[in-house]
Protein backbone atom coordinates (compact mmCIF):
# COMPACT_ATOMS: atom_id res chain seq x y z
CA UNK A 1 0.00 0.00 0.00
CA UNK A 2 1.32 3.45 -0.95
CA UNK A 3 2.21 5.75 1.93
CA UNK A 4 2.30 9.12 0.16
CA UNK A 5 -1.30 10.32 -0.09
CA UNK A 6 -3.17 11.59 -3.17
CA UNK A 7 -5.33 14.72 -3.14
CA UNK A 8 -7.67 14.95 -6.16
CA UNK A 9 -9.63 18.05 -7.16
CA UNK A 10 -13.28 17.29 -7.91
CA UNK A 11 -15.00 19.00 -10.83
CA UNK A 12 -17.14 18.38 -13.92
CA UNK A 13 -15.10 15.31 -14.94
CA UNK A 14 -15.58 13.63 -11.56
CA UNK A 15 -18.81 15.10 -10.22
CA UNK A 16 -20.83 11.88 -10.07
CA UNK A 17 -20.92 9.33 -7.28
CA UNK A 18 -19.80 6.59 -9.68
CA UNK A 19 -16.71 8.56 -10.81
CA UNK A 20 -15.84 9.50 -7.22
CA UNK A 21 -16.05 5.84 -6.20
CA UNK A 22 -13.60 4.93 -8.96
CA UNK A 23 -11.19 7.66 -7.81
CA UNK A 24 -11.28 6.36 -4.22
CA UNK A 25 -10.75 2.75 -5.28
CA UNK A 26 -7.88 3.80 -7.54
CA UNK A 27 -6.01 5.67 -4.79
CA UNK A 28 -7.54 9.06 -3.94
CA UNK A 29 -7.22 9.77 -0.20
CA UNK A 30 -8.45 13.36 -0.02
CA UNK A 31 -11.03 15.20 -2.15
CA UNK A 32 -10.48 18.90 -2.85
CA UNK A 33 -13.50 21.09 -3.58
CA UNK A 34 -12.34 24.30 -5.27
CA UNK A 35 -14.67 27.12 -4.19
CA UNK A 36 -13.42 29.29 -7.06
CA UNK A 37 -15.84 27.21 -9.15
CA UNK A 38 -19.40 26.01 -8.71
CA UNK A 39 -21.89 27.28 -6.13
CA UNK A 40 -22.98 26.14 -2.69
CA UNK A 41 -25.61 23.85 -4.16
CA UNK A 42 -23.24 22.02 -6.55
CA UNK A 43 -20.34 21.91 -4.08
CA UNK A 44 -22.65 20.69 -1.32
CA UNK A 45 -23.77 17.85 -3.56
CA UNK A 46 -20.13 16.77 -4.09
CA UNK A 47 -19.45 16.87 -0.35
CA UNK A 48 -22.49 14.67 0.34
CA UNK A 49 -21.39 12.13 -2.31
CA UNK A 50 -17.97 11.83 -0.67
CA UNK A 51 -19.50 11.39 2.81
CA UNK A 52 -21.82 8.68 1.51
CA UNK A 53 -18.93 6.86 -0.18
CA UNK A 54 -16.61 6.89 2.81
CA UNK A 55 -19.35 5.25 4.87
CA UNK A 56 -20.18 2.78 2.12
CA UNK A 57 -16.51 1.84 1.53
CA UNK A 58 -15.55 2.15 5.24
CA UNK A 59 -12.58 4.32 4.34
CA UNK A 60 -11.41 7.68 5.69
CA UNK A 61 -11.58 10.26 2.89
CA UNK A 62 -10.71 13.84 3.83
CA UNK A 63 -12.62 16.76 2.33
CA UNK A 64 -10.84 20.06 1.60
CA UNK A 65 -12.86 23.24 1.08
CA UNK A 66 -10.39 25.40 -0.87
CA UNK A 67 -11.36 29.08 -0.52
CA UNK A 68 -10.72 31.36 -3.49
CA UNK A 69 -8.93 34.14 -1.63
CA UNK A 70 -8.16 37.52 -3.22
CA UNK A 71 -8.12 36.30 -6.81
CA UNK A 72 -7.73 39.41 -8.98
CA UNK A 73 -9.01 39.43 -12.58
CA UNK A 74 -9.00 41.81 -15.53
CA UNK A 75 -12.06 43.79 -16.61
CA UNK A 76 -12.09 44.90 -20.28
CA UNK A 77 -15.07 45.56 -22.55
CA UNK A 78 -13.09 44.68 -25.68
CA UNK A 79 -9.77 42.88 -26.06
CA UNK A 80 -6.76 45.24 -25.95
CA UNK A 81 -3.49 44.53 -27.74
CA UNK A 82 -0.47 45.87 -25.86
CA UNK A 83 3.12 45.99 -27.13
CA UNK A 84 6.50 46.11 -25.43
CA UNK A 85 7.45 49.60 -24.07
CA UNK A 86 3.90 50.83 -24.64
CA UNK A 87 2.14 52.83 -21.89
CA UNK A 88 -1.14 51.53 -20.45
CA UNK A 89 -3.39 52.84 -17.69
CA UNK A 90 -4.78 50.64 -14.91
CA UNK A 91 -7.76 51.36 -12.66
CA UNK A 92 -10.25 49.27 -10.68
CA UNK A 93 -14.01 48.66 -10.68
CA UNK A 94 -14.66 51.20 -7.91
CA UNK A 95 -13.68 54.02 -10.31
CA UNK A 96 -16.02 55.56 -12.90
CA UNK A 97 -14.05 55.40 -16.16
CA UNK A 98 -15.74 58.59 -17.49
CA UNK A 99 -14.25 60.67 -14.65
CA UNK A 100 -10.66 59.64 -15.34
CA UNK A 101 -10.15 61.78 -18.45
CA UNK A 102 -7.43 59.46 -19.70
CA UNK A 103 -6.23 59.38 -23.29
CA UNK A 104 -4.83 55.96 -24.04
CA UNK A 105 -5.42 52.30 -23.41
CA UNK A 106 -7.05 51.40 -20.08
CA UNK A 107 -8.07 48.20 -18.30
CA UNK A 108 -9.51 47.63 -14.85
CA UNK A 109 -8.99 45.16 -12.01
CA UNK A 110 -12.09 43.58 -10.46
CA UNK A 111 -10.91 44.20 -6.86
CA UNK A 112 -12.52 47.47 -5.59
CA UNK A 113 -10.01 50.11 -4.40
CA UNK A 114 -7.01 47.84 -5.03
CA UNK A 115 -5.24 50.75 -6.73
CA UNK A 116 -4.51 52.17 -3.27
CA UNK A 117 -2.56 48.99 -2.39
CA UNK A 118 -0.38 49.01 -5.53
CA UNK A 119 2.87 51.00 -5.49
CA UNK A 120 5.20 52.45 -8.10
CA UNK A 121 7.69 49.74 -9.04
CA UNK A 122 5.21 46.87 -8.60
CA UNK A 123 4.85 44.46 -11.50
CA UNK A 124 1.40 43.49 -12.80
CA UNK A 125 1.31 40.05 -14.41
CA UNK A 126 -1.69 38.95 -16.46
CA UNK A 127 -2.73 35.45 -17.60
CA UNK A 128 -0.02 33.44 -15.81
CA UNK A 129 2.57 36.14 -16.50
CA UNK A 130 2.24 36.05 -20.30
CA UNK A 131 1.67 39.83 -20.19
CA UNK A 132 3.94 41.77 -17.85
CA UNK A 133 3.95 45.46 -16.99
CA UNK A 134 5.64 47.72 -14.46
CA UNK A 135 3.93 50.57 -12.59
CA UNK A 136 5.85 53.78 -13.35
CA UNK A 137 3.57 56.39 -11.76
CA UNK A 138 0.47 56.57 -9.59
CA UNK A 139 -2.49 58.90 -9.28
CA UNK A 140 -5.37 58.68 -6.81
CA UNK A 141 -7.65 56.68 -9.12
CA UNK A 142 -5.35 55.10 -11.67
CA UNK A 143 -1.85 53.81 -12.38
CA UNK A 144 0.41 54.34 -15.34
CA UNK A 145 2.36 51.25 -16.40
CA UNK A 146 5.00 50.36 -18.98
CA UNK A 147 4.53 47.08 -20.85
CA UNK A 148 7.52 44.74 -20.40
CA UNK A 149 6.10 41.85 -22.44
CA UNK A 150 3.04 42.35 -24.60
CA UNK A 151 0.06 40.38 -25.79
CA UNK A 152 -3.73 40.62 -25.94
CA UNK A 153 -5.50 41.68 -22.74
CA UNK A 154 -8.75 39.73 -22.40
CA UNK A 155 -11.61 39.97 -19.94
CA UNK A 156 -11.66 37.96 -16.67
CA UNK A 157 -8.05 36.80 -16.86
CA UNK A 158 -6.04 36.12 -13.69
CA UNK A 159 -3.74 38.85 -12.37
CA UNK A 160 -0.72 38.48 -10.07
CA UNK A 161 0.96 41.44 -8.37
CA UNK A 162 4.13 40.26 -6.58
CA UNK A 163 5.09 42.19 -3.42
CA UNK A 164 1.65 43.77 -3.03
CA UNK A 165 0.39 44.05 0.55
CA UNK A 166 -3.40 43.94 0.54
CA UNK A 167 -4.60 46.14 3.39
CA UNK A 168 -7.74 44.00 3.71
CA UNK A 169 -5.75 40.77 3.93
CA UNK A 170 -6.25 37.47 2.12
CA UNK A 171 -9.82 36.85 3.29
CA UNK A 172 -12.61 38.23 1.09
CA UNK A 173 -16.38 38.63 1.47
CA UNK A 174 -16.85 35.62 -0.81
CA UNK A 175 -14.47 33.62 1.41
CA UNK A 176 -16.57 34.60 4.45
CA UNK A 177 -19.73 33.18 2.88
CA UNK A 178 -17.94 30.09 1.55
CA UNK A 179 -16.37 29.45 4.96
CA UNK A 180 -19.75 29.52 6.72
CA UNK A 181 -21.15 27.10 4.15
CA UNK A 182 -18.13 24.77 4.36
CA UNK A 183 -18.42 24.66 8.16
CA UNK A 184 -22.13 23.84 7.88
CA UNK A 185 -21.06 20.87 5.73
CA UNK A 186 -18.57 19.67 8.38
CA UNK A 187 -15.58 19.54 6.02
CA UNK A 188 -12.23 18.29 7.31
CA UNK A 189 -9.89 21.01 6.02
CA UNK A 190 -10.15 24.68 5.04
CA UNK A 191 -7.48 25.74 2.51
CA UNK A 192 -6.57 29.45 2.57
CA UNK A 193 -5.38 30.97 -0.70
CA UNK A 194 -2.69 33.66 -1.06
CA UNK A 195 -1.80 33.85 2.62
CA UNK A 196 1.08 36.19 3.48
CA UNK A 197 1.63 35.71 7.21
CA UNK A 198 0.57 33.87 10.36
CA UNK A 199 -1.82 36.62 11.44
CA UNK A 200 -4.10 35.94 8.47
CA UNK A 201 -4.28 32.27 9.44
CA UNK A 202 -4.98 33.01 13.10
CA UNK A 203 -7.77 35.43 12.15
CA UNK A 204 -9.54 32.68 10.17
CA UNK A 205 -9.04 30.20 13.03
CA UNK A 206 -10.80 32.65 15.34
CA UNK A 207 -13.71 32.95 12.88
CA UNK A 208 -14.00 29.16 12.79
CA UNK A 209 -13.87 28.77 16.57
CA UNK A 210 -16.78 31.20 16.93
CA UNK A 211 -18.91 28.90 14.80
CA UNK A 212 -17.57 25.43 15.72
CA UNK A 213 -17.68 25.20 19.52
CA UNK A 214 -16.56 21.57 19.86
CA UNK A 215 -12.74 21.51 19.61
CA UNK A 216 -12.80 17.88 18.48
CA UNK A 217 -14.88 18.87 15.45
CA UNK A 218 -12.66 21.73 14.23
CA UNK A 219 -11.47 21.57 10.61
CA UNK A 220 -7.74 21.87 10.03
CA UNK A 221 -6.26 24.89 8.24
CA UNK A 222 -4.12 24.38 5.12
CA UNK A 223 -1.98 27.39 4.19
CA UNK A 224 -1.39 27.62 0.45
CA UNK A 225 2.07 28.97 -0.31
CA UNK A 226 1.74 30.96 -3.54
CA UNK A 227 3.00 34.47 -2.75
CA UNK A 228 6.46 35.98 -2.39
CA UNK A 229 5.38 37.36 0.98
CA UNK A 230 4.57 33.82 2.16
CA UNK A 231 8.10 32.63 1.36
CA UNK A 232 9.52 35.44 3.51
CA UNK A 233 7.24 34.44 6.41
CA UNK A 234 7.31 30.67 5.88
CA UNK A 235 8.48 29.77 9.42
CA UNK A 236 5.62 31.60 11.14
CA UNK A 237 3.09 30.29 8.58
CA UNK A 238 4.14 26.67 9.22
CA UNK A 239 3.91 27.27 12.96
CA UNK A 240 0.35 28.67 12.67
CA UNK A 241 -0.97 26.09 10.17
CA UNK A 242 -2.23 22.53 10.52
CA UNK A 243 -0.94 21.69 7.03
CA UNK A 244 0.79 23.46 4.13
CA UNK A 245 0.32 23.31 0.37
CA UNK A 246 3.15 24.24 -2.01
CA UNK A 247 0.97 25.80 -4.75
CA UNK A 248 3.59 25.95 -7.46
CA UNK A 249 1.44 27.60 -10.15
CA UNK A 250 1.00 31.07 -8.67
CA UNK A 251 4.30 30.79 -6.80
CA UNK A 252 6.07 30.34 -10.15
CA UNK A 253 4.35 33.46 -11.48
CA UNK A 254 5.10 35.64 -8.45
CA UNK A 255 8.74 34.56 -8.18
CA UNK A 256 11.59 33.35 -10.35
CA UNK A 257 10.25 30.03 -11.67
CA UNK A 258 13.75 28.55 -11.52
CA UNK A 259 13.58 28.87 -7.72
CA UNK A 260 10.24 27.09 -7.26
CA UNK A 261 11.72 23.58 -7.02
CA UNK A 262 14.20 24.84 -4.41
CA UNK A 263 11.39 26.41 -2.37
CA UNK A 264 9.44 23.17 -2.68
CA UNK A 265 12.29 21.17 -1.18
CA UNK A 266 12.95 23.73 1.56
CA UNK A 267 9.28 23.95 2.58
CA UNK A 268 8.87 20.16 2.67
CA UNK A 269 11.97 19.85 4.89
CA UNK A 270 10.75 22.58 7.26
CA UNK A 271 7.27 21.01 7.49
CA UNK A 272 8.71 17.55 8.13
CA UNK A 273 10.87 18.83 10.98
CA UNK A 274 7.82 20.61 12.45
CA UNK A 275 5.49 17.59 12.05
CA UNK A 276 3.17 19.61 9.77
CA UNK A 277 1.74 17.68 6.78
CA UNK A 278 2.71 19.14 3.40
CA UNK A 279 1.10 18.82 -0.05
CA UNK A 280 2.89 19.42 -3.38
CA UNK A 281 0.43 20.80 -5.95
CA UNK A 282 -0.05 22.13 -9.49
CA UNK A 283 0.63 20.61 -12.91
CA UNK A 284 1.97 17.34 -11.55
CA UNK A 285 0.43 15.31 -14.39
CA UNK A 286 -0.82 18.27 -16.42
CA UNK A 287 -0.59 16.57 -19.83
CA UNK A 288 -3.15 14.00 -18.63
CA UNK A 289 -5.86 16.67 -18.93
CA UNK A 290 -5.74 15.76 -22.63
CA UNK A 291 -3.68 12.54 -22.83
CA UNK A 292 -4.12 9.06 -21.28
CA UNK A 293 -0.45 8.81 -20.23
CA UNK A 294 1.87 11.21 -18.37
CA UNK A 295 5.12 12.53 -19.81
CA UNK A 296 8.43 11.22 -18.46
CA UNK A 297 9.11 14.66 -16.96
CA UNK A 298 5.80 14.50 -15.04
CA UNK A 299 6.63 11.03 -13.74
CA UNK A 300 9.94 12.43 -12.48
CA UNK A 301 8.16 15.38 -10.88
CA UNK A 302 5.82 13.17 -8.83
CA UNK A 303 8.64 10.79 -7.97
CA UNK A 304 10.83 13.64 -6.72
CA UNK A 305 8.05 14.94 -4.47
CA UNK A 306 7.91 11.47 -2.91
CA UNK A 307 11.70 11.41 -2.54
CA UNK A 308 11.50 14.86 -0.90
CA UNK A 309 9.14 13.26 1.72
CA UNK A 310 5.93 15.16 0.90
CA UNK A 311 2.90 13.84 2.76
CA UNK A 312 0.72 14.18 -0.32
CA UNK A 313 0.74 15.08 -4.00
CA UNK A 314 -2.19 16.78 -5.68
CA UNK A 315 -4.08 16.60 -8.96
CA UNK A 316 -5.93 19.73 -10.12
CA UNK A 317 -7.25 20.04 -13.68
CA UNK A 318 -6.31 16.41 -14.32
CA UNK A 319 -9.25 15.21 -12.20
CA UNK A 320 -11.44 18.34 -12.16
CA UNK A 321 -11.98 18.75 -15.89
CA UNK A 322 -9.54 16.40 -17.62
CA UNK A 323 -10.43 13.65 -20.05
CA UNK A 324 -8.73 10.88 -18.03
CA UNK A 325 -9.33 11.53 -14.28
CA UNK A 326 -9.27 7.89 -13.12
CA UNK A 327 -6.19 7.13 -15.22
CA UNK A 328 -4.47 10.17 -13.69
CA UNK A 329 -5.04 8.88 -10.14
CA UNK A 330 -3.90 5.41 -11.22
CA UNK A 331 -0.74 6.81 -12.84
CA UNK A 332 0.06 8.87 -9.75
CA UNK A 333 -0.55 5.91 -7.45
CA UNK A 334 1.76 3.70 -9.54
CA UNK A 335 4.53 6.33 -9.55
CA UNK A 336 4.28 6.69 -5.77
CA UNK A 337 4.36 2.93 -5.16
CA UNK A 338 7.36 2.39 -7.44
CA UNK A 339 9.29 5.25 -5.86
CA UNK A 340 8.53 4.07 -2.32
CA UNK A 341 9.90 0.62 -3.15
CA UNK A 342 13.25 2.24 -3.95
CA UNK A 343 15.81 3.27 -1.31
CA UNK A 344 15.72 6.90 -2.49
CA UNK A 345 12.71 7.92 -0.40
CA UNK A 346 14.33 6.72 2.84
CA UNK A 347 14.84 9.46 5.43
CA UNK A 348 18.52 9.85 6.14
CA UNK A 349 19.66 9.51 9.73
CA UNK A 350 19.72 12.80 11.63
CA UNK A 351 17.55 14.65 9.07
CA UNK A 352 14.95 15.72 11.66
CA UNK A 353 17.55 17.28 13.95
CA UNK A 354 16.54 18.52 17.41
CA UNK A 355 14.03 21.23 16.44
CA UNK A 356 11.04 19.45 17.93
CA UNK A 357 12.19 19.37 21.56
CA UNK A 358 9.29 17.98 23.56
CA UNK A 359 8.22 14.90 25.49
CA UNK A 360 6.09 13.84 22.53
CA UNK A 361 9.07 14.08 20.17
CA UNK A 362 11.24 12.05 22.55
CA UNK A 363 8.59 9.32 22.87
CA UNK A 364 8.05 9.20 19.11
CA UNK A 365 11.80 8.91 18.58
CA UNK A 366 11.98 6.06 21.13
CA UNK A 367 9.13 4.25 19.38
CA UNK A 368 10.91 4.53 16.04
CA UNK A 369 14.18 3.20 17.47
CA UNK A 370 12.30 0.35 19.16
CA UNK A 371 10.67 -0.48 15.84
CA UNK A 372 14.06 -0.87 14.16
CA UNK A 373 15.62 -2.81 17.03
CA UNK A 374 12.78 -5.35 17.33
CA UNK A 375 12.00 -5.57 13.58
CA UNK A 376 8.34 -5.10 14.42
CA UNK A 377 5.78 -5.33 11.59
CA UNK A 378 3.89 -2.11 12.44
CA UNK A 379 3.40 0.78 14.85
CA UNK A 380 0.00 1.03 16.55
CA UNK A 381 -0.83 4.51 17.83
CA UNK A 382 -3.78 5.74 19.88
CA UNK A 383 -4.51 9.38 19.09
CA UNK A 384 -7.51 11.61 19.82
CA UNK A 385 -6.41 14.68 17.82
CA UNK A 386 -3.96 13.02 15.41
CA UNK A 387 -0.93 14.83 16.83
CA UNK A 388 0.76 11.64 18.06
CA UNK A 389 0.28 10.07 14.63
CA UNK A 390 1.98 13.06 12.97
CA UNK A 391 4.91 12.84 15.39
CA UNK A 392 5.40 9.18 14.46
CA UNK A 393 4.83 9.79 10.73
CA UNK A 394 7.57 12.45 10.52
CA UNK A 395 10.13 9.69 11.09
CA UNK A 396 8.91 8.05 7.85
CA UNK A 397 9.14 4.50 9.24
CA UNK A 398 9.42 1.60 6.81
CA UNK A 399 6.42 -0.23 8.32
CA UNK A 400 2.69 0.64 8.43
CA UNK A 401 1.41 3.19 10.98
CA UNK A 402 -1.99 2.06 12.31
CA UNK A 403 -3.79 4.81 14.19
CA UNK A 404 -6.71 4.16 16.54
CA UNK A 405 -8.98 7.08 17.36
CA UNK A 406 -12.42 7.59 18.90
CA UNK A 407 -12.86 10.82 16.90
CA UNK A 408 -14.43 10.55 13.43
CA UNK A 409 -13.03 13.96 12.46
CA UNK A 410 -9.47 12.85 13.27
CA UNK A 411 -10.09 9.61 11.36
CA UNK A 412 -10.75 11.57 8.15
CA UNK A 413 -8.11 14.26 8.73
CA UNK A 414 -5.40 11.62 9.04
CA UNK A 415 -6.09 10.69 5.40
CA UNK A 416 -3.61 13.48 4.55
CA UNK A 417 -0.78 12.23 6.79
CA UNK A 418 2.00 10.14 5.25
CA UNK A 419 1.91 6.40 5.95
CA UNK A 420 -1.10 6.50 8.29
CA UNK A 421 -4.01 4.06 8.14
CA UNK A 422 -6.62 5.09 10.68
CA UNK A 423 -9.47 3.21 12.37
CA UNK A 424 -12.30 4.31 14.64
CA UNK A 425 -12.64 2.43 17.92
CA UNK A 426 -15.05 2.84 20.86
CA UNK A 427 -14.13 4.65 24.06
CA UNK A 428 -11.96 2.56 26.39
CA UNK A 429 -11.63 2.77 30.16
CA UNK A 430 -8.09 1.39 30.48
CA UNK A 431 -4.92 1.16 28.41
CA UNK A 432 -5.13 -2.66 28.43
CA UNK A 433 -8.62 -2.49 26.95
CA UNK A 434 -7.39 0.02 24.37
CA UNK A 435 -4.58 -2.32 23.28
CA UNK A 436 -6.83 -5.40 23.16
CA UNK A 437 -9.51 -3.71 21.05
CA UNK A 438 -6.92 -2.15 18.74
CA UNK A 439 -5.29 -5.50 18.00
CA UNK A 440 -8.69 -7.15 17.56
CA UNK A 441 -9.66 -4.52 14.95
CA UNK A 442 -6.38 -5.01 13.09
CA UNK A 443 -6.82 -8.79 13.07
CA UNK A 444 -10.39 -8.45 11.78
CA UNK A 445 -9.20 -6.09 9.03
CA UNK A 446 -6.40 -8.59 8.22
CA UNK A 447 -3.75 -5.96 8.81
CA UNK A 448 -1.71 -8.13 11.23
CA UNK A 449 -1.03 -11.85 11.64
CA UNK A 450 -0.37 -14.17 14.58
CA UNK A 451 3.07 -13.73 16.13
CA UNK A 452 3.58 -10.31 14.49
CA UNK A 453 5.46 -7.90 16.73
CA UNK A 454 3.86 -4.49 17.12
CA UNK A 455 5.26 -1.32 18.68
CA UNK A 456 2.44 0.18 20.74
CA UNK A 457 2.28 3.93 21.47
CA UNK A 458 -0.60 4.75 23.81
CA UNK A 459 -1.79 7.55 26.04
CA UNK A 460 -4.48 7.99 28.64
CA UNK A 461 -7.96 7.19 27.30
CA UNK A 462 -10.54 10.02 27.19
CA UNK A 463 -7.87 12.75 27.27
CA UNK A 464 -8.18 15.26 24.43
CA UNK A 465 -4.61 16.60 24.59
CA UNK A 466 -1.90 14.16 23.61
CA UNK A 467 -0.17 12.45 26.53
CA UNK A 468 1.99 9.62 25.20
CA UNK A 469 2.64 7.72 28.37
CA UNK A 470 3.33 4.19 27.15
CA UNK A 471 5.59 2.62 24.53
CA UNK A 472 5.86 -1.16 24.43
CA UNK A 473 6.24 -4.16 22.14
CA UNK A 474 3.28 -6.50 21.88
CA UNK A 475 3.03 -9.83 20.04
CA UNK A 476 -0.22 -10.69 18.24
CA UNK A 477 -1.83 -13.82 19.71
Amino acid sequence: MKRTKIVATIGPSTGTKEKLKKLIKTGMNVARINFSHGDHNSNGKLINYIKELREELELPIGIIADLQGPRIRTVVEEEIEVKKKETIFVSDVSVDEKLLKIEGKLFKLDWPKIISDIKVGNYILVEDGLIKMKVVSKEKKYLKAEVISGGVLKNHKGVNIPDIKLERGAFTKKDEEDLKFALSQDVDYIALSFVSNAKEIMNVKKKIEKIVKNKLKLPQIIAKIERKEAIKNIAEIIEASDAVMVARGDLGIEMDENRVVIYQKEIIAKCLRSAVPVIVATQMLNSMIENPLPTRAEVSDVSNAVIDHADAVMLSGETANGKYPVQAVKAMSDIISNTERSPFDDLEHGFLGDKKKSTSAAVANSAHELLKDTRAKAIVVASVSGFTAQMISRHRPECPIFVMTNNEKTHNQLSLVWGVQSFVLPDCETIDELIDISIKILKTKKKVNLKDKLVIVMGRPHVTKEHMSLVKVEEVD
